[in-house]
Order: structure tokens, then sequence, then C-alpha cells
């Protein structure tokens, strides 16, 4: 006999058993066995509510109108960029399990997991890294001479011998740069003081965008990790000039 899908009263008086199973286990709602409801009603909630969740885009913040320059200058691609963002399964991504204190035994998101999904979603709309390459000087002289010469000429024209170094930002398309950060705090400024600054001044890209889960998500990840609300706030103390670079801070969650 065909499965018929269950009436609205049906799925919520089942997800209210769940959450209620899940509060006095305190455990995710993965974790309940299903099988305390009828197989097929509990399949169809698995699969149709529980292990699909969207990641959503909760808060964006513009910095020197990064994200009015985009809505103007390059709405098609800002759109590409959020349909890429929802795109992702976010209860799939939920593979860690904890060996804190008290998160012993939960299951976490996965910054590993989360940034190989971003990765090959943005992969597939030829979002491609990026490497911006340079020499180290301690002379100020220098510095600004190089800034703006080739490589190859540097190594001819100074006496000091250089040292070689770089920087790569993980998608870059149209002179849009996006970094996935779902690392530790110290991460995020690098990012935005180094990173998108370097890129700018060098002509590489016209606007940097972060990622950056919500609290909400953070709380359900590893300790450490930056979310956007701290990230902001760090920003604005930084004064409305600083870094000199359009930047778009885009806060996530499922």
């Amino acid at each position: 006999m065909a499965f018929t899908p269950p009436h609205f009263s049906q799925i919520y008086g089942s997800l209210t058993s769940l959450v209620f199973l899940g509060m006095i286990y305190k455990k995710p709602l993965e974790y309940i066995n299903l099988k305390v409801f009828p197989s097929k009603l509990g399949k169809y909630l698995n699969k149709t509510y529980l292990n699909s969740v969207i990641m959503r885009i909760v808060e964006t913040y513009s910095h020197l109108n990064g994200l009015e320059f985009l809505m103007v200058r390059k709405p098609e691609l800002y759109q590409e960029i959020i349909n890429t963002i929802k795109s992702i399964n976010a209860e799939q991504l939920r593979t860690k399990i904890s060996k804190e204190g008290r998160k012993n035994g939960m299951s976490l998101f996965s910054p590993i997991a989360i940034n190989k999904a971003l990765k090959e979603a943005f992969a597939k709309n030829n979002w491609n890294e990026s490497r911006y390459s340079y020499y180290v000087t301690t002379d100020r002289k220098i510095m600004t001479k190089i800034m703006d010469m080739p490589l190859e000429q540097v190594l001819i024209e100074n006496n000091k011998e250089p040292i070689y170094s770089y920087n790569q930002t993980d998608f870059v398309k149209d002179k849009v740069a996006v970094e996935v950060q779902f690392g530790k705090y110290s991460f995020v400024a690098y990012d935005l003081f180094v990173k998108h600054m370097m890129f700018f001044t060098g002509g590489v890209i016209d606007v940097g965008i972060e990622i950056l889960p919500m609290k909400e998500m953070q709380k359900e990840m590893s300790s450490g990790i930056a979310y956007f609300e701290g990230e902001v706030y760090n920003l604005l103390r930084q004064g409305r000039g600083s870094p000199p670079v359009p930047l778009l801070i885009i806060g996530v969650a499922p």
C-alpha cells in the first residue's frame, strides 16, 4: 500500500513529542529513536523535516558600502552567492562528536565539513582559489617601489635578497573574494585586515566577503570558533574607515 503523507496535526504532534524527548535527554533530535512512532511516519519525518535544514543568511553587515556595491554593480553575482549558501544542507554537516566537557557526546557542526560543502558548492559556479604573491621587506622605500613591480624585476633591481611570500583566498570571481571562516577568532582578523586589504590594494578584488556562523550556530560547534556578532563588534570598534576596503560580513545559521 502506498504511503500517504501524514496530516499536519500528526506531524505537529509527533514533532512536539520529539522536542519533548530531546529536552529530557538533552540530545539533538537526530539521537531520538524514531521507532517510538509508526515506522513509516518516523521515516517520513526524518527524511522531510530533520535531515533537510537549509543554511540561511540571518544577518549582514556592510563596511564601506560593500553590500551596496554588490547590489548595484554585481547583482547577479550577489544572488549567486546567496543561492550557493542556501544550497547547503546544514543538518548533514553535524558530523563532529564532541569530547569537550559540557558538550561531551553531542553531535556538533563540523567546520571541516562546512568548508568542504561550501567549497564544492562555489566550485560548481566557477569560483576558484586565488593567490597574491609578493616580497617582504622592512625597508619602506623598497616596499613602496616593489608593490607595483613585477616579481621578476624585484630580484634584479634590489641588492637585498627579497623574501618571497603570498596570501591565498578561498574563492574569487569577477573581482569579488569570498572567505569562509568557521575557524578560530584570530583567523577572521587576518582575513579582514590582511588578506582582503592586500587583494584590494593589489587590484585583484573590488570587495571582500566574509561568511561567519551566527552565535546561535556557533553554540553548536567546538569552543573558540569566531561568530558574526562578535566579529562585527570588533570591526565597529576600529572606526568607520578601518580596514580601508569594502567588505560584506554575512552571518549564517541553519
